[in-house]
């Protein structure tokens, strides 16, 4: 994605429009296109401030960490679920999360889920 464009452009497009000018020709006089320019000054009506807004970045952990107590409980009860049943125990509590969520709770707080070999070791052979 992008760069957004710097505030300093964006601020000398607006007055350009403020002096009088349209956006579309606001717009040609500093190289950047008419539905940018147009998006700032209904920015600006709508809002105040024309200013470009953070990209990228987490939405959604907030959503998972809320149920961080109700994870770690469920997974002390229970520490050899798989995900999926892990899914459907906190749904019936009420945090619905999808598998990919839980993921990605796991590995923020260094969560493993190995399972042990359910075989018994070799007493003649070595095994890892």
């Amino acid at each position: 994605m992008p760069k957004p464009l710097s505030f300093d452009l964006r601020s000398r497009v607006l007055a350009a429009v403020d002096g009088g000018l349209s956006c579309r020709q606001a717009a040609e006089r500093f190289g950047v296109s008419p539905s940018s320019a147009i998006r700032w000054v209904a920015l600006r009506r709508s809002g105040g401030d024309a200013r470009p807004r953070p990209q990228g970045g987490d939405r959604l952990s907030h959503k998972t960490e809320a149920h961080a107590a109700l994870i770690h409980a469920a997974l002390a009860e229970v520490p050899d679920a798989t995900l999926s049943e892990l899914k459907e125990k906190l749904a019936g509590q009420g945090a619905p999360v999808s598998i990919a969520a839980l993921w990605r709770f796991f590995r923020r707080h260094k969560i493993t889920r190995k399972k042990r070999p359910r075989t018994l070791k070799s007493r003649t052979v070595p095994t890892s």
